[in-house]
């Protein structure tokens, strides 16, 4: 093994926080000393592309494709990821190797206390499809604005009046020290692997692969593995209004899923210990308009 390992990531100050974590964690984990993990900032397409949604130019490997290649191209040893933002199906020489506990799964309401608080058709600022339909399930008067950029880019767009609120990860927001900024919104369920971070190693490089899975947080790695096997079964992509939570129940895990059409009319929810099942349960729940925006 060659030292420092090389941690590739996104260049953002949540990124760097998170990568910083997981740098952290495999000193601890295996009492290595600072010199010996070097963090690698990246910049991805989704990174250089702001003004357009991200189903509109390529989707969530916008967030990947760049540190894939690094990978590969072994000029870094580890991705770390948003697993939130990970493509459903990955390439076969890549793994995720291990998951840091995950953080607050849920979204953070920022510029009201309540959604019922905002005015009559308040402008709210999202890219997610997920957000857009959950928001005007709830509240179909408001005006739901394409907002796109980092967490600083959105608050700051928040503050010149770009938008009377926005809805940002809980998770985000509190591993960049703004665990104060915006209220937890307890009736959305969030986007599937929302608040864990994944560490991705080559499949060629077992050696490797077994020094980051001693960091892994295992109940993190089952619950995230639930969701997004559900998120495969539902055929999802970047452009669906799909959320998925699950939790350890005893010796298995429950999931708490539901899709909705983009305009938050239509919504179909359930819970399963079997992401397959739920998902077959849903689309046979779903109308046949709703049913053609997944393509399991």
């Amino acid at each position: 093994m060659h030292f420092p390992l090389r941690l590739g990531t996104r260049g953002s100050p949540l990124a760097l926080a998170q990568a910083r974590l997981v740098a952290e964690a495999l000193r601890a984990a295996h009492g290595w000393g600072e010199e010996t993990v070097e963090i690698v900032p990246i910049t991805t397409s989704g990174d250089r592309i702001q003004d357009r949604p991200l189903a509109e130019v390529g989707g969530k490997a916008l967030w990947t494709k760049e540190l894939d290649r690094c990978l590969l191209d072994r000029r870094t040893d580890l991705s770390v990821h948003s697993m939130k933002d990970v493509e459903t199906l990955r390439p076969e020489a890549l793994i995720i190797a291990a998951m840091l506990p995950r953080a607050d799964p849920r979204d953070r309401l920022v510029g009201a206390d309540t959604l019922q608080a905002l005015p009559q058709g308040a402008r709210v600022g999202t890219s997610s499809p997920r957000r857009r339909a959950q928001l005007l399930a709830r509240r179909p008067d408001l005006a739901v604005l394409t907002m796109r950029g980092n967490v600083q880019t959105r608050l700051a767009k928040l503050e010149r009046g770009e938008a009377d609120a926005t809805l940002l990860a809980a998770a985000g927001l509190d591993r960049i020290g703004l665990g104060d900024v915006g209220t937890a919104v307890e009736d959305m369920l969030p986007a599937p692997a929302q608040g864990a971070v994944g560490i991705e190693v080559a499949a060629d490089r077992p050696e490797l692969r077994q020094l980051v899975e001693a960091i892994d947080h295992r109940p993190t790695s089952r619950c995230v593995a639930a969701e997004r096997a559900f998120l495969a079964a539902i055929g999802g992509d970047c452009r669906s209004a799909v959320a998925a939570h699950a939790v350890i129940d005893g010796e298995g895990v429950r999931l708490r899923a539901e899709i909705l059409d983009p305009d938050g009319a239509e919504v179909r929810s359930g819970e399963d210990a079997d992401p397959e099942a739920l998902a077959r349960r849903l689309l046979a729940m779903a109308s046949p308009a709703l049913r053609a925006m997944f393509a399991p």
